[in-house]
């Protein structure tokens, strides 16, 4: 059952919702109420999953720093590699 819902919503931002969900061959509505079951279904999904047990062992064994800058790391190790 449909229930009627009154949002306040910046002008700019519903004429490029309005357009999005035109070029997308859907309503405004129809794009709002997918949104939020990908945001209400999104934790139900990954409850869902099913994990092996190898990958649960390995899951937290490695700490890393809060500066740990993964990137660096990955530009420094393809450098290398590739040198």
């Amino acid at each position: 059952m449909n229930t009627k819902l009154t949002l306040n919503i910046e002008k700019d931002l519903i004429l490029v919702a309005k357009k999005y969900a035109q070029e997308s061959h859907q309503s405004l509505s129809a794009l709002v109420q997918n949104y939020f079951k990908h945001l209400t279904s999104d934790t139900k999904i990954q409850d869902n999953i099913d994990i092996s047990p190898t990958v649960k062992s390995l899951s937290g064994i490695i700490s890393l720093s809060n500066d740990y800058d993964y990137k660096e790391d990955y530009r420094k190790h393809i450098i290398k590699k590739y040198s």
